[in-house]
């Protein structure tokens, strides 16, 4: 971890493979973070993940796998790209902690001060869907309400 890094976690009660494939798999994923994917993340595969409410793309490049231990991708969009880390640490049955760091952003204080806020408090929002979802098969559109149009 450097020093200016993003980071949350989140205790998920599930095992741990339903946790780590959720993250991997678009079709899991849709139902707490983005709208649609390109595909599954794999190692050295570019995605492309879409927030269709927000008109948002972000191309990702998945840089490592190990399954239901670690995801790294490279993210962003031009001189913008910062790498995000997931790690999954299996607690007991059916409990998983979830932990991503969020790194490598530039500027000036204040605008490292600002993108660390940000991906601090989306990552949340993405555990949060994924702990509702996942637990109680409620989808709760974090993501898409939290900048509604007014």
């Amino acid at each position: 971890m450097t020093e200016n890094t993003a980071k949350t976690g989140m205790l998920i009660r599930k095992s741990i493979d339903k946790v780590f494939n959720s993250f991997i798999d678009p079709e899991l994923t849709k139902n707490f973070w983005f709208i649609k994917s390109s595909g599954k993340l794999e190692v050295g595969r570019e995605t492309v993940w879409s927030w269709e409410v927000y008109n948002h793309t972000v191309s990702v490049l998945t840089k490592e796998i190990i399954p239901n231990k670690k995801i790294v991708i490279e993210w962003g969009n031009y001189s913008e790209k910062t790498t995000v880390e997931w790690t999954f640490e299996d607690l007991e049955t059916d409990k998983t902690f979830v932990t991503i760091e969020n790194f490598g952003f530039v500027g000036d204080t204040q605008q490292i001060i600002r993108q660390i806020r940000d991906s601090t408090e989306g990552f949340s929002l993405v555990l949060a869907g994924l702990k509702a979802f996942l637990e109680h098969n409620i989808i709760l559109n974090l993501v898409a309400d939290r900048f509604p149009k007014k």
